[in-house]
């Protein structure tokens, strides 16, 4: 970094000023803009992590769809076979890797959910799931409220839910809505149409529209959310995205070659269907929002908005006890307490501690 190369003046540049915090003249620069190379090393070292779980029928192509998205073998699916048992119950299975690119490292939790809507009576088949996540949310919680804390306390709350969509062609059915309607309260919901190649482009437009139409109509708040947009470029951004969703996917972990050129697809009779190619589908879409523009606003959502609902209800829960200040008696959470669905609602700016700690 040159010394004397002039820059802006940061005390005017990071935000708007307020009567509390007049603007400031420089008379030339002191290294503040070395502080976002500070906070890229320790990154660096320290890595990320990111939990991902995929809700839907089986042989909607979840697994597929994962390894898709990380171009890598993150979950090995067992191959379709007569010999396969449908499993009797909801069961959720979770998988860590460490993925690195370019010397970036990300811890990726993916945690699948066979069972889920296979049944003939799928009653109440949300409440494992639910279970699942805020019982991430009080291990969390637990570790959180202790008196001497871990400087780093591991994170496997669930930061995003894919949840798939049937590709009926119809609308989406009572079991989605239900679901849906108590999933978006708990974690950030990105509904996508699964194995969209078998509709027509004109069938996804038509099935698309009916869909959103069911999500307003039953008040179903997905990711993005409009009321989390923070200024004009994210309103713009997430607007797009918005009138994409359910984004219509096809999946596929093999490569072919097209016009000299491997690519990723679907080898049918009729030709190769290439999942990055957005003529064919939108998968590209998925991707830039949950890994290339989105995934940090995913994990701060989760923490600010999502964990916190979750936070201040079992807090209000406890009883304060006499011992000093800020001490908390807070009793492990029953199996009711983590399916019963949370309406508590939390701005999130209000617990947004790295805007406001100047």
């Amino acid at each position: 970094m040159d010394p004397l190369r002039r820059s802006p003046s940061p005390c005017l540049s990071l935000r708007p000023s307020s009567p509390s915090t007049p603007p400031c003249e420089m008379l030339g620069p002191v290294g503040i803009e070395a502080v976002l190379d500070q906070l890229k090393i320790k990154a660096m070292k320290m890595g990320f992590e990111f939990n991902i779980m995929v809700v839907g029928q089986s042989g909607l192509g979840k697994s597929t769809m994962v390894n898709t998205l990380f171009k890598s073998k993150v979950w090995k699916s067992d191959p379709p076979g007569l010999g396969v048992p449908t499993p009797q119950t909801l069961q959720l299975h979770s998988l860590t890797h460490v993925i690195e690119e370019k010397g970036v490292k990300l811890k990726l939790t993916v945690t699948d959910t066979p069972g889920f809507g296979d049944q003939i009576n799928n009653d109440n088949c949300w409440d494992p799931i639910l279970g699942y996540i805020n019982e991430q949310y009080e291990q969390y919680l637990q570790q959180e409220i202790l008196i001497t804390r871990q400087r780093h306390i591991p994170d496997t709350r669930v930061h995003c839910c894919v949840y798939f969509v049937p590709p009926t062609g119809h609308c989406l059915r009572p079991l989605d809505i239900e679901f849906l309607q108590r999933l978006c309260r708990t974690v950030n919901v990105v509904p996508v149409i699964a194995r969209a190649d078998s509709l027509t482009m004109e069938e996804r437009e038509a099935f698309r529209r009916r869909i959103q139409q069911n999500l307003r109509t039953h008040c179903i708040d997905v990711y993005p959310q409009m009321c989390f947009d923070e200024d004009i470029n994210d309103k713009i951004l997430n607007s797009k995205l918005r009138d994409r969703i359910p984004f219509a996917v096809v999946g596929a972990d093999q490569e072919h070659v097209v016009n000299g050129r491997c690519v990723l697809g679907r080898k049918t009779k009729w030709g190769i269907i290439e999942v990055e190619n957005m003529a064919h589908c939108e998968f590209p879409l998925l991707r830039d929002l949950l890994i290339r523009s989105h995934l940090q606003d995913l994990k701060d959502i989760t923490h600010n908005v999502h964990y916190e609902n979750y936070r201040i209800i079992r807090l209000n829960e406890s009883h304060l006890l006499p011992r000093g200040p800020g001490w908390v008696n807070l009793a492990p959470a029953s199996p009711g307490q983590l399916t019963t669905p949370r309406t508590f609602k939390v701005c999130r700016g209000a617990h947004d501690d790295s805007d406001d700690e100047f």
